[in-house]
C-alpha cells in the first residue's frame, strides 16, 4: 500500500520501457528507465517535479548516463511494473510498492550489488530489515510512516474528555461521552477495503497480537487476534461508537475527511492527515496508539520501496543513481514536501533536529519500535488481499473472528507450503 491516498496520474506515460546499453567503462551513454508512484493529489503538487529535478541534477554528475523517468498514479503503478516485467521490459529502477514477488524470481539487484557501504548501513535498521527475503536485502525503503491516535480537541473539551486514551477502555468511554454529546462518529473505524489490513494490524498490536511471531510465521487467528475483534465487535461497533456507516464499507480517506469536517472524535492515522487537518482548520492532537490494558508497546510502520531490476545489466549505472537519491538532501527534499518520514538514520536525525519538522517528532519516536507488513513474505499480496475482503465482517453484529480469522490463517499456511 501507499503512504499517501492515491493521487492523479499527472504525468503523461512514455514510450515501451526498455534500457540501451549495458555496464562498464568505455561502453557508451545509458539511459536508465525509472518508473516511480505518484504521491501528490494533484498535478499542483505531483511527484514528476521532484524526480525531474533530481534527474537533471544527477545527469550534470555524470554525462554518460541519463535518466528517463516515468511517473505513474497508485492505483497502476504496481500492476504496470508487473506488466513490464512479464513483456521482458522491465525498467531499470521502480519505486512501488513491493518488491518480494520480484526478488523471489530472482530479477533483482542485491542492495549490496548496488549501493556504497555508507549508503546501505545509511538506512534505519527496522525499515531495511522490512526490505529483506530470507535475510538478503533486495527492497530499497523509499520513504516510510508511523501511525498515530489523532483527535479533535474541541470536540473533546466539549464532550468533558478530559485526558487522552492510552487504554481500550478509556478509548470507549470517550467515545460512549462523545456519542452522548451528538458527534457523528465518536471513534473512526475504516475497515473497509482501501487499507483494512492496516486498521486490522493497529488494533492486533495495542492487543499483544499481529500478522506474525518473531519467526516470521503467520499468526492471524492467535487468540490475541480474535479477543481484539470481539471486543471491537462489542464493546465499539455493537454500543454504536463508530458513526452511523458499516465499518465494513468504510474506507480509510472516507474517515480522513470526515475527521476534517469536524465530524470525527477520534481515530488512527499518518502523517498526512495533519496536512488536510490543518487545511480545513481543525484543532487536533496526536498520541501513542491506545492498547489494551495501556499504550499500545508498537505502532504500524509503513514503507514503499525502491528495486533495480537485472534485465537490462545496468547495475553500476542503477547504483550511481540510487547512492544520489539517498543523498541527505535528496531524502529530506521529498519527505518534506508530503510530512512523511525519511529511511535514512542521518535523515532522520537532521528532522529531530530542525525545529521546522517539530510536528513530525512524535512520528520519528513511534518509528524505532514500529512493526511493519510481512512485506518480505511472496504470499503477502494474496493474504492482503484476502484480508481486505473479509476482515471488516468480523465486528459487524454476529461477526465472527475465530471462524474467519481461522480461515484466513488456513489460506496463508498453503500459501506458504506451496512457495516452499
Amino acid at each position: 500500500m501507499s503512504l499517501t491516498a492515491a493521487g492523479a496520474a499527472t504525468a503523461a506515460i512514455s514510450p515501451a520501457l526498455t534500457a540501451c546499453g549495458k555496464e562498464g567503462p568505455g561502453s557508451g551513454d545509458v539511459t536508465l528507465k525509472v518508473v516511480a508512484a505518484d504521491y501528490g493529489d494533484s498535478s499542483a503538487n505531483g511527484s514528476q517535479k521532484y524526480w525531474d529535478k533530481l534527474a537533471r541534477e544527477f545527469e550534470a554528475k555524470h554525462e554518460n548516463i541519463k535518466v528517463d523517468v516515468t511517473i505513474l498514479s497508485w492505483t497502476e503503478v504496481d500492476k504496470s511494473v508487473a506488466d513490464m516485467v512479464k513483456r521482458g521490459e522491465a525498467p531499470d529502477i521502480a519505486q512501488i510498492g513491493a518488491y518480494a514477488d520480484f526478488a523471489a524470481a530472482g530479477k533483482l539487484y542485491r542492495a549490496d550489488q548496488m549501493l556504497s557501504i555508507p549508503t546501505q548501513a545509511g538506512f534505519i535498521d527496522s525499515i531495511a530489515q522490512a526490505g529483506e527475503v530470507k535475510r538478503v536485502q533486495y527492497g530499497l525503503p523509499f520513504v516510510s510512516s508511523a501511525r498515530l491516535f489523532f483527535y479533535n480537541k474541541r470536540l473533546f473539551e466539549e464532550a468533558g474528555v478530559l485526558s487522552v486514551p492510552e487504554t481500550w477502555a478509556e478509548l470507549k468511554d470517550a467515545a460512549v461521552k462523545l456519542k452522548a454529546m451528538g458527534v457523528k462518529i465518536p471513534y473512526g473505524l475504516p475497515l473497509g477495503p482501501e487499507e483494512s489490513q492496516g486498521e486490522a494490524m493497529m488494533w492486533m498490536l495495542g492487543g499483544g497480537g499481529g500478522y506474525t511471531d518473531s519467526n516470521g510465521s503467520y499468526t492471524i487467528d492467535s487468540n490475541e487476534n480474535i479477543k481484539t475483534f470481539e471486543w471491537l465487535r462489542d464493546e465499539l461497533v455493537g454500543e454504536g461508537l463508530t458513526g452511523p456507516d458499516v465499518p465494513a464499507r468504510t474506507n480509510r480517506q472516507d474517515i480522513f475527511d470526515a475527521f476534517t469536517r469536524g465530524e470525527v472524535g477520534m481515530l488512527n492515522g499518518h502523517p498526512t492527515l495533519m496536512q488536510q487537518a490543518d487545511g480545513h482548520g481543525i484543532d487536533y492532537g496526536t498520541a501513542p496508539l491506545p492498547g489494551r490494558t495501556g499504550k499500545s508497546k508498537a505502532t504500524m510502520g509503513v514503507a514503499d520501496w525502491v528495486m533495480a531490476f537485472k534485465q537490462n545489466g545496468n547495475r553500476r549505472q542503477a547504483g550511481l543513481f540510487l547512492d544520489f537519491l539517498y543523498d541527505e538532501k535528496n531524502v529530506l527534499d521529498f519527505t518534506s514536501q508530503y510530512d512523511l518520514l525519511p529511511v535514512t538514520s542521518k535523515a532522520s536525525a537532521t528532522m529531530r533536529g530542525d525545529r521546522q519538522y517539530k510536528r513530525l517528532w512524535k512520528f520519528l519516536d513511534e518509528l524505532a519500535t514500529a512493526q511493519f507488513y510481512p512485506v518480505d513474505k511472496t504470499s503477502w499480496a494474496t493474504v492482503q488481499s484476502d484480508l481486505k475482503k473479509k476482515i471488516g465482517a468480523v465486528v459487524s453484529k454476529g461477526g465472527d473472528p475465530a471462524g474467519v480469522l481461522s480461515e484466513i490463517q488456513r489460506q496463508a499456511d498453503a500459501l506458504e507450503s506451496a512457495q516452499g
